[in-house]
């Protein structure tokens, strides 16, 4: 009957559900998948194959492991093109103005990816690429978009961080992470103060999607020398008129 919603296809839930389990893994083995999604191996092993031909996932032939496949990235990257398209002038501006590296990152899973970049072109600069994956509790950008999601989404992923200590300044445990996302919360913007790497400051502010999620960041990154506590002022005041003018881009377009 028109109108009426459909029942939901169980072997399309299933083979959502076996993509789903590489959100905070590399690569699975077959039993491993089967136990995650609670389903009998022989029937994991069906839609496993099914998702191999179709290249969505693929094996390690020299583990037998399995991995997420190149047709599951090329529609992430399609699915990432319009958002990128719509940010790169302001990130061109924000480069103009501050002559230092500007990235776009969004979360996947319990870390941040880099899906635009905008080079310093300074020699002293950020080494990090498009498609780079970081920790989110140990960038800026990262506790940006934490910080802002829903109590008991924010709470699910840091219950799941694996903290590594990169400097002596690396938060290191949840209930300290849980202080500076407060923090980050009340000001708006998100700083990290060499806890990724020794000489690095960097400044972030959330992305909000038409329903107020925050479904990506940008940041300006530099060495400490060019990020004394002026410029740093400077940069955040920028960053948080920048992301209220593509926030309302992204309201205004209703589709990301």
């Amino acid at each position: 009957m028109e109108g009426r919603k459909q029942p939901p296809i169980q072997s399309i839930t299933r083979a959502a559900a076996i993509l789903r389990c590489f959100t905070d893994s590399r690569e699975l083995g077959l039993t491993e998948i089967s136990r995650m999604v609670g389903l009998h191996k022989s029937t994991t092993a069906g839609i496993v194959n099914t998702l191999k031909d179709e290249s969505f996932l693929e094996q390690n032939h020299k583990n037998g492991k399995l991995r997420l496949g190149i047709e599951l990235f090329c529609l992430a990257a399609s699915a990432k093109l319009g958002l990128g398209e719509l940010c790169m002038p302001y990130l061109d501006a924000i480069l103009q103005e501050t002559g230092e590296t500007v990235n776009l990152a969004i979360r996947d899973g319990v870390n941040i990816v880099y899906v635009e970049k905008k080079e310093s072109p300074h020699s002293m600069r950020i080494c990090t690429n498009v498609g780079f994956r970081l920790p989110l509790y140990c960038t800026a950008i990262g506790k940006a978009i934490l910080a802002f999601l829903d109590e008991g989404e924010r709470k699910g992923i840091m219950d799941k961080l694996v903290f590594h200590q990169y400097t002596d300044k690396t938060i290191m445990d949840t209930h300290k992470l849980a202080e500076v996302l407060e923090t980050i919360r009340a000001e708006g913007v998100a700083y990290d103060f060499e806890e990724l790497e020794n000489g690095l400051f960097c400044v972030a502010v959330p992305v909000f999607n038409s329903q107020n999620k925050p479904i990506a960041a940008i940041s300006v990154a530099g060495p400490s020398i060019r990020m004394e506590k002026p410029a740093r002022s400077r940069i955040a005041r920028l960053l948080i008129r920048t992301s209220k003018a593509i926030s309302e881009r992204l309201v205004m377009s209703s589709n990301l």
